[in-house]
């Protein structure tokens, strides 16, 4: 049977390898919540600069993922992995910041809010397309 995802063929991932995406995504996380803000303040959530934000997570998206993978020595079969630990890391700040510490996003935590929900989705599916063996 063949499949995207080969979970009976996963490699072992190690502690460390965890702790670095952990770590790669607080980082995330914070950079692109101060630029979600800094965006907003720019019109980035009216239209149409919605549009134009939203479209632009697409291309920004894959050489992060590409860098997370490099820097936590995964492989190209660990991708899906990658992305799911990161964004984890990232959407439980995420939503700590937009209940306790919403001005985080420069007063757009709406917009900042659905934009992170885009990211995180964008993310995913990058994450499941470039998984190869």
């Amino acid at each position: 049977m063949s499949t995207l995802i080969n979970v009976a063929a996963a490699r072992a991932v190690r502690p460390a390898q965890i702790a670095i995406l952990m770590t790669l995504g607080v980082v995330l996380w914070y950079l692109v919540a101060v630029a979600l803000g800094a965006a907003g303040r720019l019109g980035a959530f009216r239209s149409p600069g919605v549009i134009v934000l939203y479209a632009l997570v697409i291309p920004a998206t894959v050489p992060l993922i590409l860098l997370c993978r490099r820097l936590a020595g995964l492989a190209r079969d660990q991708t899906l992995l990658t992305v799911a630990v990161v964004t984890a890391t990232a959407s439980v700040l995420d939503g700590n910041a937009l209940v306790w510490f919403p001005s985080l996003y420069g007063g757009y935590a709406a917009g900042a809010g659905a934009a992170i929900v885009w990211g995180i989705a964008v993310a995913l599916v990058l994450g499941v397309t470039m998984n190869r063996p």
